[in-house]
């Protein structure tokens, strides 16, 4: 048995990937391919609790290393109960966020110097890289369009635009750095276009 492919979908709040990751394992069932959808920070019973604290609005003064570490708990529970035994069953796996988000979030945003991330990500991922990074992009302005009052949003949603703007910034870094893994895709553009650039992204992996 073969394994799986690994495709990760990235972006700051408003670009869409869950609707799109769901898009993505949908057309990809059409296919005959079978999938496993998993999302970060949650998928488990131990990274859904940690979600919950990440997210809380009332969770304030939370340290930056401290958001980093929790992120990797929940990412290590992921990988070992459900990407992993996946990949080794020869599925699919559509995962909504994965280690880009920490070097984007904790290490751009909140200024976590960079050589954490990196040791992080050597011990709980090891070898480990998705086939597939695809970062969909879009101005903060239009992200942040896009989702409820910054007053009622969670405890990223609530974040300053400037803080968006070094998330995005960490984004287009890591792609351009990225090579034949990463595709750009402009989630600015109508549902339909951004659906069929998705298709066009991942169809090389289908066999």
């Amino acid at each position: 048995m073969s394994r799986g492919r690994f495709v990760v979908l990235e972006g700051i709040e408003g670009a869409g990937k869950s609707t799109h990751a769901a898009f993505l394992a949908g057309w990809l069932r059409q296919q005959g391919i079978g999938v496993v959808a998993a999302r970060e920070p949650g998928g488990t019973a131990l990274g859904e609790r940690l979600r919950e604290i990440l997210l809380d609005p009332e969770v304030t003064g939370m340290p930056p290393l401290a958001e980093l570490l929790l992120m990797f708990a929940a990412r290590s529970a992921s990988l070992e109960e459900v990407i992993l035994p996946a990949l080794d069953e020869g599925l699919w796996v559509i995962c909504d966020r994965f280690v880009d988000s920490s070097y984007a979030y904790q290490s751009h945003g909140r200024g976590v110097p960079r050589k954490y991330v990196e040791a992080l990500e050597e011990q709980v991922l090891g070898g480990l890289r998705p086939d597939l990074t695809i970062l969909l992009d879009t101005p903060v302005r239009v992200g942040l369009s896009r989702k409820a009052d910054p007053q009622g949003g969670d405890r990223f949603e609530r974040e300053s635009r400037e803080f968006f703007e070094r998330v995005r910034a960490g984004y287009l870094e890591r792609a351009a750095l990225g090579g034949d893994g990463y595709r750009l895709v402009d989630a600015s553009k109508s549902l339909e276009e951004v659906q069929t650039d998705l298709k066009d992204a991942v169809r090389p992996l289908v066999p």
